[in-house]
């Protein structure tokens, strides 16, 4: 191994208690299987937005959103409802994750988008979530990517299942690679904690699980002022229900971050990969430099545009995408 070619296996554990004068973003997507595997999904999302008082004490919930969709095997969206209901949310069904979906969503809902609501990075990262869902039956099903195959289901990640250049984790040489461009099945993975503090309960929303087969993606943004500065911490998880009752990661990261000027315009990072599958995927993290002197609230587009390909990772730039939120969540924030 060199460079930063590495296992990471350090679980962050429990979400830290929430500081005074801050404003807390959580979202959680949880997929379950209600037909069990192979079948079509059901993805509870939920999401909230709370303000911390100089005191500490219960936050005061600024924004609240949720979803409910059902969806294929290949993604596609069966059924959807939102609460609060929006009346454009009927325009999503049929749409795939993955497939365009993010270019209708700002046609369709532009004002979310605007506005920075929970609901839209819900929705937003359900091509994400839906994504990985998937993973968690390695931890149940031996042989589960060749039962998907055999029971009609295409592989919908990268091209056709072709991974090679996709990110910094597949690039050309890669050991994450198998000779045909898929993905090596042997990855790493840890047993994590609750991302619930118990010093601390009410700093997640009500957390759902489906039973007993559950995959979660998990988001936490914090953003306080020191000073003339604001600073950001993001929290990254996709983990799932093992058949011991506890809890395994596949991806985690941990961004600290600070943005300057009217504008919020990004001034340093740091990003701390936790927990990813292959020993090639931290080389990514570094190329997050590359984002400095960007404003945040460009983020869901300049992200992509900087960081492509072998320059980024899926999951680190979904990570840097959200924080294009941090603006509206500033905004709340005591001077």
């Amino acid at each position: 191994m060199t460079g930063h070619e590495r296992i990471v296996r350090n679980p962050a554990g429990p979400a830290p208690v929430r500081r005074p004068n801050s404003v807390r973003r959580t979202s959680t997507i949880d997929t379950g299987w209600p037909g069990g595997f192979g079948q079509p999904v059901v993805m509870v999302g939920r999401a909230r937005d709370v303000l911390t008082g100089p005191d500490g004490g219960p936050p005061k919930i600024l924004a609240e959103d949720s979803f409910r969709i059902g969806a294929t095997a290949r993604r596609e969206i069966l059924d959807i409802s939102v609460e609060p209901h929006r009346p454009s949310i009927d325009v999503l069904v049929g749409a795939r994750g993955g497939g365009h979906l993010r270019a209708l969503l700002a046609e369709v809902m532009p004002e979310e988008r605007v506005n920075g609501s929970p609901l839209y990075l819900l929705l937003d990262d359900f091509s994400g979530a839906s994504l990985v869902a998937g993973w968690i039956w390695s931890q149940w099903v031996n042989d589960w990517q060749e039962l998907a195959q055999q029971s009609g289901a295409r592989s919908t990640a990268g091209r056709g299942g072709v991974m090679t250049d996709i990110c910094a984790g597949f690039e050309q040489g890669s050991t994450a690679l198998m000779p045909d461009g898929s993905s090596n099945r042997s990855q790493n993975s840890a047993e994590v904690p609750s991302l619930v503090n118990p010093d601390d309960p009410e700093g997640w929303h009500n957390l759902f699980d489906h039973a007993p087969v559950s995959m979660r993606r998990a988001r936490r943004i914090d953003v306080w002022r020191d000073g003339g500065d604001v600073r950001i911490e993001v929290g990254f998880q996709d983990s799932g229900i093992n058949p011991k009752g506890g809890r395994t990661a596949i991806h985690e990261y941990l961004v600290h971050a600070v943005a300057r000027g009217a504008d919020l315009v990004l001034a340093e990072i740091t990003v701390d990969p936790r927990i990813l599958p292959y020993r090639e995927c931290p080389n990514a993290a570094p190329n997050a430099d590359k984002m400095v002197g960007l404003r945040l609230a460009d983020f869901r587009k300049s992200v992509l545009e900087t960081l492509p390909g072998p320059l980024g990772c899926t999951h680190l730039n979904d990570v840097l995408r959200s924080m294009a939120e941090v603006p509206h969540l500033a905004a709340h924030l005591p001077h």
